[in-house]
């Protein structure tokens, strides 16, 4: 039975390419036309790519076994957060799984900046970042089948939160 995957802000492909190596089929949504352009001159066609913003989702009536939405929900304000959070979760399938990275706290970057709102600044020029702890995790993801949160640091501090449809 073949798997597919939804990765919300795919930009040019590079998260895709891990799931498309397991025989995942992968679809994206993403806002920019240049990294569309990029991702197909890489993919060629056989990857459907939404142009379009994360927060006009659904795109498509499907279901999906998986959604992988890496370091873009922190850049949305609060009513976008939990729009893009419950639009994921309804297209999944049963059992499906959606997993999400966010930035943290502890990043350098917390407290920069012009305050938005509660943790929410704008760190450079037009750029608005969420920082999350465990409690603003739980507190967005809990109504989502969450059922683990790890620190992860790459460059810098995340959270990878996973969520899983069914019974809870």
């Amino acid at each position: 039975m073949s798997k597919n995957i939804l990765i919300p802000g795919i930009g040019y492909g590079r998260n895709a390419q891990v799931f498309r190596d397991h025989g995942i089929a992968v679809t994206g949504i993403e806002i920019s036309k240049t990294a569309i352009d990029m991702a197909k001159k890489h993919y060629g066609t056989d990857m459907t790519i939404y142009h379009g913003s994360v927060t006009d989702m659904p795109f498509d009536k499907y279901l999906y076994d998986g959604i992988f939405c890496y370091a873009l929900i922190h850049l949305l304000d609060g009513s976008e957060r939990q729009k893009l959070i419950r639009d994921c979760y309804h297209q999944l399938t049963e059992n499906g799984y959606m997993v999400f990275t966010v930035i943290s706290k502890a990043a350098p970057t917390y407290g920069q900046g012009k305050l938005l709102s509660k943790d929410r600044y704008e760190i450079f020029d037009g750029v608005n970042m969420f920082f999350y702890d465990r409690e603003s995790i739980n507190a967005e993801f809990s109504q989502a089948g969450l059922f683990e949160i790890t620190e992860v640091t790459e460059n810098y501090p995340f959270f990878l939160i996973k969520c899983r449809k069914g019974d809870q």
